[in-house]
């Protein structure tokens, strides 16, 4: 029997440790380990950086759309074989960098921003992804990302 090749939002909360309201990936439509995913976010009017950000015309941050790709990066290593070889240890993938990044079009309410993430190099618990968010057919997010993954005990 093939794996599925989605993943809903009970499996993105097994493979991320973001919760309510920074979890920012509704579901992943496709995947392939150590390749790539594409993911996808509903934004809606009703979430919490619109009161601020800005009220009269909101607007969905960039620095929020980073993080929605930064999370579907952190999706996708988390199904790497490195990680799973360790799984029994608790590992947690963390951000390391980011280069590159570049917001091109306003996200607003009501859009569905999708994320593809293409693995670029991966070295020594070190991914390097390439992503791009897309509202319809029209780039709106750039950025180079870079993650690495602990075990939860060596944090400290």
């Amino acid at each position: 029997m093939s794996q599925s090749k989605t993943m809903n939002i009970d499996e993105i909360k097994r493979r991320l440790p973001q919760r309510y309201p920074f979890l920012m990936i509704d579901r992943v439509l496709d995947y392939t380990p150590d390749e790539r995913l594409l993911a996808m976010k509903n934004v809606s009017v009703n979430e919490p950086y619109f009161n601020g950000h800005f009220p009269d015309y909101p607007v969905f941050p960039g620095v929020m759309q980073l993080e929605a790709m930064a999370q579907a990066c952190a999706i996708l290593a988390s199904m790497s074989e490195a990680v799973q070889e360790d799984r029994s240890k608790d590992p947690i993938c963390l951000l390391a960098g980011t280069d590159n990044v570049r917001f091109k079009h306003l996200v607003r309410p009501g859009d569905q921003v999708f994320f593809e993430v293409v693995q670029s190099n991966y070295r020594s618990r070190v991914w390097k992804y390439s992503t791009e968010a897309r509202v319809d057919d029209r780039v709106v997010a750039v950025a180079d990302i870079t993650f690495t993954y602990r075990l939860t005990q060596t944090l400290d």
